[in-house]
């Protein structure tokens, strides 16, 4: 087995405990590894504004793979290195389709530090890190310019029949994600943490083998494919459950943490 030089982990639901915080003994576990010359990557769906807010929290420094894949974001200078947008021409024209086909859906936008959403998307992003105001608009007028995701609401619908519902609808066309989150997001087709993972392996001289990745939701499958070592905690989704090489403890319970300390 290859000697593992990349850590790469999703955030909710797997590094970060159900409160949204960081235990003191996953934060010494990632400060080990560090110091033992280990990369250690955030890869996930929140967008940089964030991530950076969370990696300083826990003391991480270098680079974070955003998005969902889509954005390669250094932590430390605030640049971004990689950004795989969505067209606006098919964000507005599937905007048109799904509000014909799902009566009562609501739109969001994510821009990389900036986010719009329409006056009926619930207000999911209240919390969280912003750059800039958020633009309350059209879906369609939000989608003027190209942007990273588009972010699907239904009330009707629980996100992960949703996802099913917007597939049908998109085709190829699109990748559509969830992330655990109560809605679905659209990117443009090859986006995932897979192919956000594997780009920034590249370019560091990394290769599949030498990376352990953890997650706990579907949009970490293809990161878990991607890495020579996949580990799922323990209340990870069950289809990831399935497809990992390996299960840890659950994310309440420090799972990356007593796996990274097993390396060290």
């Amino acid at each position: 087995m290859s000697v593992i030089r990349l850590i790469a982990t999703d955030l909710d639901g797997t590094l970060l405990r159900g409160d949204g915080g960081i235990s003191s003994r996953t934060r010494a576990a990632i400060a080990g590894a560090q110091a033992a010359g280990l990369t250690v990557v955030f890869v996930t769906a929140r967008p940089p504004r964030d991530v950076a807010a969370i990696a300083e929290h826990v003391g991480i420094t270098g680079v974070a793979v955003c998005s969902n894949g889509a954005i390669v974001h250094d932590l430390a200078t605030g640049e971004t290195h990689r950004h795989v947008r969505l067209c606006s021409d098919l964000a507005r024209d599937l905007v048109t389709e799904l509000r014909l086909a799902e009566p009562g859906i609501s739109f969001a936008t994510e821009h990389g530090h900036k986010v719009g959403q329409e006056p009926g998307f619930p207000d999911f992003f209240a919390d969280t890190v912003h750059h800039h105001p958020r633009r309350v608009d059209d879906a369609v007028l939000l989608c003027a310019e190209d942007l990273t995701k588009l972010l699907i609401h239904h009330p009707d619908h629980e996100a992960e029949a949703l996802l099913h519902r917007i597939r049908g609808h998109a085709g190829d066309r699109a990748e559509v994600i969830w992330s655990g989150a109560p809605f679905i997001e659209i990117a443009t087709p090859g986006v995932s943490k897979g192919a956000g993972l594997a780009a920034f392996c590249g370019d560091l001289g990394v290769t599949a083998a030498q990376v352990i990745a953890f997650g706990d939701m579907p949009n970490d499958l293809p990161m878990l494919a991607f890495a020579g070592r996949g580990v799922a905690v323990a209340n990870a989704h069950p289809d990831v459950l399935a497809a990992a090489d390996e299960i840890t403890a659950a994310n309440d319970d420090d799972g990356v943490a007593i796996v990274i300390e097993s390396l060290l």
